[in-house]
């Protein structure tokens, strides 16, 4: 390989953080033809992991460095949400110090790439697209070993698990993971809840916070938020709460937590 390509890579590499992906699309932009990532692949500078994506031969790249190629390489809004983002917030201290899944969330047009969800990252990615929520509100960065990556704040995190629930988190966690937020700005509650398009996210987000009497609660403007018309039935064999409407596990209903 001629040294001016040694040094292109070179600079390449002092530039960006270790631990990340290399989007093929985002190096063509950056100047890195698709006959050069060759090269390096075939001089072992680069390892591919997937069509369209490579990584620093070497490195040792976890999902957090797919999830930033993502975000920062081409835009997208794929982000860690729910039970995974309040654990990378230190907000899930008694969650399992292992987990064997994260969960992902991208908007309702966005997708996996295959190179993502058919490569080993020693953990599932559990994603779902959705649109219930706007990109745009919630979000914070995280400051990782090497690099940040946005993620889902405390409070979207915890309407991420209800839009799981019942059926992909359990409500009995949820309201165990609720009683920890007890310093959530009722401000981006208030903007979260008025733009959130999910009726029962939205009722039973109300519930376990009132359930777990967050003083953050009362500076709520609940009148200005959409709760629609109708009962909901949440879980089969529940008990009904008439404020909300919606049938809860007997569990949270008679306080057998």
């Amino acid at each position: 390989m001629s040294t001016d390509k040694k040094i292109k890579i070179n600079q390449l590499l002092s530039t960006q953080p270790s631990g990340i992906v290399y989007l093929s699309s985002w190096l063509v932009k950056e100047g890195y033809s698709l006959d050069l990532q060759k090269r390096y692949r075939n001089s072992d500078w680069l390892t591919s992991i997937g069509t369209g994506a490579m990584i620093r031969s070497g490195d040792n790249v976890g999902y957090e460095g797919a999830i930033f190629a993502l975000q920062k390489q081409v835009g997208q809004f794929i982000h860690p949400a729910g039970k995974t983002a309040l654990s990378l917030l230190g907000k899930a201290h008694y969650l399992e110090l292992s987990p064997k899944k994260v969960t992902v969330f991208g908007g309702q047009h966005e997708k996996l790439p295959t190179w993502c969800k058919t490569h080993d990252w020693g953990i599932k990615l559990d994603y779902y697209s959705s649109s219930f929520l706007p990109s745009e509100i919630g979000l914070v960065e995280v400051e990782l070993k090497t690099f940040s990556i946005k993620v889902s704040s405390a409070a979207r995190a915890i309407l991420e698990c209800l839009f799981l629930a019942p059926k992909n988190q359990e409500l009995v966690e949820c309201y165990q993971l609720m009683e920890g937020l007890n310093n959530l700005r009722p401000n981006l509650v208030q903007n979260l809840l008025e733009s959130c398009t999910s009726i029962k996210v939205k009722r039973l987000f109300l519930f376990l916070a009132e359930k777990a009497n967050h003083s953050w609660v009362k500076h709520l403007n609940i009148e200005k938020i959409d709760l629609g018309s109708g009962k909901r039935s949440i879980v089969k064999n529940g008990v009904y709460n008439p404020k909300y409407k919606i049938t809860v596990p007997v569990a949270l209903a008679n306080g057998e937590l």
